[in-house]
């Protein structure tokens, strides 16, 4: 299954998802929270999920994720995570700011040391989150020593990008090198068929042999919440919703290793999952391919977005 699970709507009260308040619980106090996110882990699971992405950011996700491992005794995952955002929202909705970034040697050494405690040997992958180019982690030579170091205890050392500008980031990051040998060697970037414009940087990335992730593949809930009346005929057609569509135009994507969905309940999930029944032909992709904003006015969007 190339399909992951992440976990960024689950372990919060609040993120900027549309679609995502109708999918939870009433009262979102942390048991509910984590009896959510157990009903869809169980769900994926099910399903023939075996990738589950998260982050020291999503709240609670990494908690909720040791609990239910430990609880289901599942030892066949593999568990991505990331560091880079420090969660401050203190479990409010209404909390003037819910994350702050910050890519230090400091901060690295402090989340690195939480995820391992809560996941232990289960991260294979542990990930920059949204790198930039202003990113001081560029010019920080001690931090990219204690990424590379990661590798020689078996994880793999990846990175999220974020902004109009994820291609120029992605090149950049992978020239990184600590001696003679590449800092990264997986990237998560947004790809959907309204902001696409990572897809020749990814395309290189894979072809180097190097893990590719996408995430926002429904941006953010845009693609179902509005969807384009491409993607609502492609839905028609093929008996599915739109979210599965637009899932399925990624899958497309031979340089797509691991498509992550990240549903607020088992019912989104499996909507998400009917992506693997549809087959897009080559002029359909081309189709969808046309609904391409520009990636200024696209991030533009998305930094609009409400927590909610």
């Amino acid at each position: 299954m190339r399909i992951g699970l992440g976990l960024a709507a689950l372990g919060r009260p609040a993120y900027i998802n549309l679609g995502r308040s109708s999918e939870l619980p009433a009262r979102r106090d942390v048991r509910a929270m984590r009896e959510a996110t157990y009903a869809v882990l169980d769900a994926a699971y099910a399903a023939g999920v075996r990738w589950v992405d998260v982050a020291r950011s999503y709240g609670r996700a990494e908690e909720f994720l040791a609990g239910w491992m430990a609880e289901r005794g599942h030892n066949d995952l593999t568990v991505s995570s990331k560091w880079g955002y420090t969660y401050v929202g203190g479990w409010r909705m209404d909390a003037t700011m819910h994350e702050v970034k910050e890519h230090s040697a400091g901060v690295f050494s402090r989340q690195w040391t939480e995820s391992r405690s809560l996941l232990g040997s289960s991260i294979s992958l542990y990930q920059v989150h949204s790198l930039t180019a202003d990113s001081p982690l560029f010019t920080d030579e001690a931090l990219q020593r204690a990424l590379a170091a990661l590798s020689d205890d078996g994880v793999r050392v990846g990175f999220s990008t974020s902004g109009p500008a994820q291609g120029d980031t992605i090149r950049r990051a992978f020239e990184l090198e600590v001696a003679g040998r590449p800092v990264f060697s997986a990237v998560q970037s947004t790809w959907n068929v309204l902001e696409p414009s990572a897809g020749p940087a990814l395309a290189e990335a894979h072809a180097a042999g190097n893990v590719v992730l996408v995430k926002e593949t429904l941006a953010n809930g845009r693609l179902v919440v509005d969807p384009p009346a491409a993607i609502t005929r492609l839905a028609h057609r093929f008996g599915v919703g739109a979210d599965a569509i637009a899932v399925a135009a990624v899958l497309a994507q031979p340089w797509a290793d691991t498509v992550l969905v990240g549903p607020s309940s088992p019912q989104q999930l499996t909507a998400n999952l009917a992506a693997t029944t549809v087959d897009l032909p080559r002029a359909e992709l081309a189709a969808l391919a046309a609904l391409a904003e520009e990636p200024e006015r696209y991030w533009a969007r998305r930094s609009s977005l409400q927590w909610q």
